[in-house]
């Protein structure tokens, strides 16, 4: 049974599948490690067509996805990498020359209508298409000329867990390839899925006091820069659908430039940060925040 034929959960099983998910990361990631000679293969195949401009789509969280892989594939192999408009080939119907490029179709189920016709649609016009999906015998997988497949299991949860996070560790994976680096990124994402076990026990120990204080929250702000501005579009929309709460992501820098005019005492601001360059531009960011 593909994912997409698994029966959705009721709202009473909904909460427990999606923490039992989170729990199955680490076995995700790792299952995914088993195909790393399929992302060798699609590396390879990209160095030979002289595809290096990527392009990039998919639709909720596979699109918060896309905005890691613009630094995945820009900081390792130094590639040009873009989250690409479905609308402009789809609706609008432009004609783009897509020779050079690789297309990286992102989509959980596989069955997004409109990613697919995507697909069909600048294959036509040159470009090498890879589905990455959760299910390699769907229509997406069908439609590319390659496919990566996920490997992380039915999703029965409505919200999106170990297929995202996935979905960065595939991205993250085909970039170390091309930039010849394949070995020690596996090497690394062995050592984060063990990382995985310890971690999420302990954060669901402690999150309670930590979520607790915003249980009334409408509306929230998440900051962050660089790579880690995927996690911040995947936070806002998870608290949008799970919590029902207004998150609206941004840059860091972008949060200066007047939505810092919003914030009261009952507006919360959620700052996600990585120990790298970009830092001291969500450390400003939280400095302003306090001071409002």
């Amino acid at each position: 049974m593909s994912p997409s034929e698994a029966a959705a959960p009721t709202p009473s099983q909904a909460g427990t599948r999606f923490l039992a998910e989170i729990h199955e990361q680490p076995e995700a990631l790792e299952r995914l490690l088993e195909r790393d000679e399929d992302f060798a293969r699609v590396a390879a195949a990209i160095q030979e067509r002289k595809a290096t401009t990527i392009r990039m789509v998919g639709h909720g969280s596979s699109d918060n996805a896309t905005s890691y892989g613009v630094y995945a594939f820009g900081l390792l192999p130094r590639w040009t990498a873009l989250r690409d408009s479905i609308s402009l080939v789809v609706y609008y119907r432009a004609e783009l020359d897509m020779s050079g490029c690789t297309v990286l179709a992102l989509s959980q189920s596989g069955r997004t209508r409109d990613v697919v016709e995507y697909v069909r649609r600048v294959r036509e016009r040159g470009a090498f298409t890879v589905a990455i999906t959760n299910d390699p015998e769907s229509e997406l997988a069908h439609e590319a000329n390659d496919v990566l497949p996920l490997c992380a299991g039915p999703e029965l949860a409505v919200a999106a867990t170990k297929t995202y996070l996935s979905t960065l560790a595939a991205l993250g994976l085909l970039a170390a390839h091309c930039a010849g680096e394949g070995d020690r990124f596996v090497n690394e994402l062995r050592a984060s899925a063990d990382l995985l076990r310890t971690l999420i026990p302990t954060l669901e120990a402690r999150i309670g006091g930590v979520a607790v204080p915003f249980a009334f929250a409408g509306r929230m702000f998440v900051v962050g820069r660089g790579a880690e501005y995927a996690t911040v579009r995947e936070i806002a929309l998870k608290l949008l659908e799970t919590c029902r709460v207004a998150a609206e992501p941004m840059t860091a820098t972008a949060f200066a430039h007047g939505p810092v005019a919003a914030l009261d005492s009952l507006f919360p601001v959620w700052a996600i940060a990585s120990d790298d360059e970009t830092l001291p531009a969500v450390l400003e960011a939280v400095a302003r925040a306090r001071h409002v």
